[in-house]
């Protein structure tokens, strides 16, 4: 990428604040924004409220103008575990059911850094349990028609909970769809052992240095952060997990570990499917429905909802921009 393209994708760039002060600010600054990007039409939804574990946890479902497929995404956003909400990301689940034709609940998890590891993790693992154990109580004629999805610390929810779900012996999702994950927990300049951290850690959409914030607030506990319930990428069996899509994003710092992590994840026996998106920046989910890393990533995503695993790609190669299919 030439300089004059990276600046102009500089002033796509977050705000440079200091996350753990500001927090609050972002997340206020965050539902006004919302609001504002869908003023020409309502967005239905049905809100309710479920039991996780003794806590209640709100859950707002979206439905497709037109329901093609039987599948439930249950939805987990993201915003480094600290900042975004199923308020903020109505517009974006309003747009995954549409562009997919299924059904998607999306779980409003407690937040860092009131509520660091595991506590959201925990709302989110309840919710999975009693769908998973008993769908029909749910309005879901199956628990294979569950998908799990996530977008950034969303992913890396998503991930974990597959990995919580098997280590406890509880049935597992079927599928899993993790959109630019946070799989590891080193982002430093210095330190990270992935190439894009270094490429694109400092000047486009998210900064090694606001990773490492939400981090501070995540898990306070730097000895903790190898847990392979926050750092997926560091757990030793990687058995025995869900049918896994990858997609990430090739101007976002977070591109290699989610890459890695699905090369794991093949190497371990899983069907995997790697796509990288070209000239997108992190958190392009967000986009509007007609932007092209939007319609790419929908693309890949039906397809891999109906079980299109390109068998002709097990060549490919994942460092470089495209797709790979492994199993």
């Amino acid at each position: 990428m030439n300089r004059l393209t990276r600046a102009f994708l500089g002033l796509f760039a977050a705000p440079r604040i200091n996350m753990r002060e500001d927090y609050g600010k972002v997340r206020r600054f965050q539902r006004r924004l919302a609001v504002m990007s869908m003023p020409w039409r309502r967005t239905p939804y049905r809100q309710t409220v479920a039991d996780a574990g003794g806590r209640s946890v709100s859950v707002r479902v979206f439905q497709p103008k037109e329901r093609r497929r039987d599948d439930v995404l249950l939805f987990f956003h993201g915003g480094g575990w600290v900042t975004g909400d199923i308020e903020t990301y109505t517009p974006a689940c309003a747009t995954i059911a549409d562009l997919t034709g299924c059904a998607v609940a999306s779980v409003n998890y407690r937040l860092a850094p009131e509520h660091p590891f595991p506590e959201g993790l925990d709302d989110c693992f309840g919710i999975v349990e009693q769908l998973l154990e008993n769908p029909q109580r749910a309005g879901i004629a199956d628990a294979a028609n569950i998908v799990l999805v996530g977008d950034s610390a969303g992913g890396n929810l998503a991930a974990a909970l597959s990995l919580k779900l098997r280590q406890q012996g509880h049935r597992g999702a079927g599928r899993q769809i993790l959109l630019y994950p946070v799989t590891h927990w080193d982002h430093a300049l210095a330190t990270s052992p992935f190439a894009s951290v270094r490429e694109h850690g400092e000047d486009l959409r998210l900064t090694s240095a606001e990773v490492q914030d939400y981090f501070d607030m995540y898990v306070p506990d730097p000895e903790r952060r190898k847990d392979p319930l926050v750092a997926p990428l560091e757990s030793t069996d990687l058995s025995g997990q869900p049918t896994t899509l990858v997609v990430t994003a090739e101007l976002d710092l977070l591109r290699d570990e989610g890459e890695a992590y699905g090369r794991a994840l093949a190497r371990a026996g899983n069907i995997v499917r790697i796509h990288r998106v070209r000239g997108a920046l992190h958190g392009f989910i967000q986009l509007p429905r007609f932007s092209r890393p939007v319609r790419e990533a929908y693309a890949v995503i039906n397809a891999f909802l109906d079980d299109h695993l390109a068998s002709d790609e097990n060549d490919a190669d994942a460092e470089s921009p495209g797709q790979e299919a492994a199993t």
